[in-house]
């Protein structure tokens, strides 16, 4: 079973995607500012997103001295500090929730999967979640792809996928 999420990078500010969900009966039921912190002893050139992330050790919002030194000493060093500011979106009907991330260095990213899909084929996933986030007001076509936040920022440049737990 491959779960597929998109990660779409959206276009307009936050306040119009918030209005949009709110309209179609979605509260935003949480919101943080999350600094992570990833550390790797491991060579990431030709890895997907989901095996970058896997590759690294992830410290989130507190990384206290003590920490860094075990890191290094460890043959790790820091590859990714990225913060952002996480916004959830519930319905009441929905399993999931929409995530709304500000990612610094990035920009305005929507995230979202739906376990009702999980046994579906990876493009079945994806051509359902898209059409799922179009009902909800977004405007997504079947050529979109996603947006893979650790490789952008690995390559420093934009780089795209149709599943950003692949």
């Amino acid at each position: 079973m491959n779960v597929v999420e998109v990660g779409i990078k959206l276009e307009k500010n936050i306040d119009y995607y918030d209005n949009l969900l709110k309209e179609k009966g979605f509260i935003n039921d949480f919101n943080c500012v999350t600094h992570d912190i990833y550390y790797t002893n491991k060579k990431l050139d030709g890895l997907t997103e989901n095996q970058m992330k896997n590759s690294c050790i992830r410290f989130r919002n507190k990384l206290s001295i003590i920490d860094k030194i075990k890191m290094c000493l460890k043959g790790n060093k820091k590859i990714f500090d990225t913060i952002k500011e996480d916004h959830h979106y519930s319905r009441q009907d929905l399993k999931s929730k929409i995530q709304l991330q500000e990612i610094k260095d990035i920009g305005l990213v929507v995230y979202y999967d739906n376990p009702d899909y999980y046994d579906l084929s990876v493009e079945e996933q994806w051509d359902k979640l898209i059409n799922e986030l179009n009902s909800y007001g977004f405007d997504f076509d079947e050529n979109t792809i996603g947006i893979d936040k650790l490789r952008t920022l690995y390559y420093k440049k934009e780089m795209y996928s149709k599943n950003q737990n692949g």
